[in-house]
């Protein structure tokens, strides 16, 4: 039988980031089941330590050593929580690997999740990030978060309004050192209506010979396209996009384009406007670029890459000179996506 947790201390965390970032951490708890939760955090070593969640480390970049307790979520099993025949409730544990996830609803006729397929991570951290793709956002689907709460010392379900979802946010990102998901629950519908808009989904369907696509086709083709448009962390160390797309108002937006109209611009919430930050970031010469093993991808603009002994301060160095030349060409911060650990940016 299985240990429930296991302890390693000064533990490399190089083989548990994909920017494959050499760093340490005090010492790493590997948990198989959340039910133990407050034993592991209770333990004189680690209690009143920082703590970090890492799950399989796509969206952090360690800028040093990190000074107390990185917490792999170990428990991984996802199953119907409910089904009347056209719409599901689906429960998946925050260990669960995020592809898996959608790969497991698909054959089960469940749509939603296509657009999200090959999103590197644990099903824990979805929520998390609100991670989104090709014009959907997992919010659209998250009925609850289960997580536990450090602050309160007991655990606690958290409805959809309860999260705080904004573009590559919510609460559980706001305040990271009081909660640690535990699982999540998604309502996925059979007979979900296609997202297409998103540009290159409807030609990569059309490549595929597909004329009326289903969510198994449509996932088909987004990863058809991730894979083309973005370099894979086990061949060159990254954490895909670097950056957000930034949400401006709509007029400045408006004025942006009205100088280079080239720039992809997309309506966003409340009179603002999304800009394409890849475009800005080529824009500025900057793709393909490297400096020693810290590099921007040639492939994708957004992707900050490892070319083998980079340090997670140099390549916060060259994402800080991409933002400020954006800044200084186009009057637009960018602002990353992966946690910086050990460091502002």
């Amino acid at each position: 039988m299985a240990e429930a947790f296991t302890l390693v201390h000064e533990a490399r965390l190089a083989p548990l980031n994909t920017f494959r970032v050499d760093a340490t951490t005090r010492c790493l708890a590997a948990v198989n089941d959340p039910a133990v939760l407050p034993e592991v955090l209770a333990r004189p070593e680690l209690r009143d330590q920082p703590l970090l969640v890492l799950g399989e480390g796509s969206n952090v970049l360690f800028v040093g050593n990190f000074d107390g307790v990185v917490l792999r979520p170990a428990w991984r099993s996802v199953h119907l929580s409910g089904d009347d025949g056209r719409v599901a409730l689906v429960h998946a544990e925050a260990g669960y690997r995020w592809d898996a996830l959608v790969d497991w609803t698909l054959e089960r006729g469940l749509g939603g999740l296509e657009n999200l397929a090959l999103i590197p991570g644990l099903v824990g951290a979805a929520p998390i990030q609100n991670i989104g793709a090709y014009g959907v956002e997992v919010r659209e689907f998250v009925t609850a978060v289960d997580a536990w709460d450090r602050q309160a010392g007991r655990s606690l379900r958290l409805g959809n309004g309860d999260c705080g979802f904004g573009y590559r946010d919510s609460v559980l990102k706001r305040v990271p050192d009081r909660w640690i998901v535990t699982g999540v629950e998604f309502r996925l519908d059979r007979r979900r209506e296609p997202v297409l808009e998103y540009a290159g989904v409807r030609e990569e369907l059309r490549a595929l010979g597909t004329d009326r696509p289903g969510p198994a086709a449509i996932a088909a083709a987004v990863r058809r396209l991730r894979r083309r448009k973005l370099p894979d962390p086990a061949r060159v160390g990254n954490a895909g996009s670097f950056f957000k797309n930034p949400v401006v108002p709509a007029s400045c937006a408006e004025a942006l384009r009205s100088e280079h109209p080239a720039l992809p611009v997309y309506p966003a919430a409340d009179g603002t406007s999304k800009l394409s930050a890849a475009w800005l970031i080529e824009a500025c010469g900057w793709r393909g670029f490297r400096a020693g093993d810290a590099g921007i991808s040639a492939q994708h603009a957004l992707v900050l890459v490892n070319h083998g002994h980079a340090t997670g301060a140099a390549l916060l160095s060259l994402a800080r000179r991409v933002a400020d030349s954006v800044d200084e060409r186009f009057g637009v911060r960018l602002e990353p996506e992966p946690r910086i650990v050990g460091a502002a940016f």
